[in-house]
């Protein structure tokens, strides 16, 4: 998810308002107004002694040549760049979208947002809101957020259900009310996330639960955002995880809690179109795998030939970022 910084300086009160109500992940303010945000609410300052200083953690770069954009991708090795062009040129941010990471825009308008956004699908790191008018600012704001990202899902055939004994099991618990169709990616392997429902299907053992995953043991991946994978284990409240829909539309989660209890488990053994997979979920009616047309189904009801839907990539990842190397996982 892109950071979205909106600049209050010069001050203007009503803009860290904005900020603070949206969301925003820090606002831009000069060094006598720190103490008055801190005494609004809790978000990053970014200013000459802020959270974030001018210089120290954040520069600003103005590109005018290609020794510029050198310049730049050496700085946002170990700092935030924020970028300016005069005429918003797009070839100087492509070519810095593709080598570097830390970077921002300042954008005045809607239009401006979207392009920075969308520059190489990816998108610059963040972008600085400039717009003084806070409506005009939510309106930025909630477009830049509202877009989803699109995770490829295929669909992976069974081979066979297999109880396995006692573990670890882990149980999110988001700060979203999921749908339908809706769940998270977790499995033994980066090379295959299974997709696991969210508990919010009526049943007549316990009560919906539509804020929760109950999504694998300690061991299992899950998808983060970023591109990233985690341990289940390893979440924590105040983390995010990627929440996903049954046709890959995916938005961040926030995790509230993490429940990890031990319980019965099942081994899940699958083929996917990079071959053989696997994940390990706990035996209970309420765990449920989803079909090609987002329907829940209990794992205890799931047989030989069924087919559900995962996220299948290449195999490798070093502490959760893919790799590029020869790696098999059993």
């Amino acid at each position: 998810m892109k950071e979205v910084w909106v600049k209050a300086d010069p001050w203007k009160k009503e803009l860290v308002t904005a900020a603070l109500e949206m969301g925003a992940d820090a606002v831009i303010v000069p060094p006598d107004k720190v103490k008055d945000v801190k005494e609004l609410g809790l978000i990053t300052t970014v200013s000459d002694n802020g959270d974030l200083r001018w210089e120290k953690d954040v520069v600003c770069v103005e590109i005018h040549s290609s020794e510029d954009e050198e310049k730049i991708i050496k700085l946002s090795r170990r700092k935030k760049v924020v970028i300016r062009t005069r005429d918003w040129k797009i070839i100087p941010l492509e070519n810095l979208v593709a080598r570097a990471d830390n970077i921002l825009v300042e954008v005045e308008d809607l239009e401006e947002a979207k392009t920075a956004a969308g520059i190489l699908e990816k998108g610059v790191d963040g972008v600085i809101i400039t717009h003084r008018n806070p409506a005009r600012v939510r309106e930025i704001f909630n477009e830049i957020r509202s877009g989803q990202e699109v995770i490829g899902l295929e669909l992976l055939t069974i081979e066979k259900v297999l109880p396995v004994g006692m573990g670890d099991r882990v149980c999110v618990d988001t700060c979203t009310m999921m749908k339908e169709g809706e769940g998270m990616l977790t499995g033994n392997s980066s090379q295959c996330l299974f997709m696991v429902h969210s508990e919010s299907i009526d049943n007549p053992y316990v009560s919906p639960r539509p804020f929760r995953v109950n999504a694998g043991p300690v061991h299992a991946y899950t998808m983060v955002p970023g591109g990233r994978t985690r341990y289940l284990s390893e979440l924590e409240a105040g983390d995010e995880v990627m929440g996903v829909n049954w046709k890959g539309q995916a938005m961040p989660l926030l995790v509230g809690r993490v429940k990890i209890e031990r319980r019965p488990l099942l081994l899940i053994v699958a083929t996917s179109p990079n071959g053989p997979v696997s994940t390990i979920l706990q035996n209970a009616e309420t765990i449920r795998l989803v079909s090609s047309q987002g329907e829940p189904i209990s794992v205890v009801k799931i047989k030989t030939d069924d087919q559900v839907l995962g996220h299948v990539e290449n195999a490798g990842r070093h502490f959760g970022h893919k790799i590029k190397e020869t790696i098999t996982e059993k």
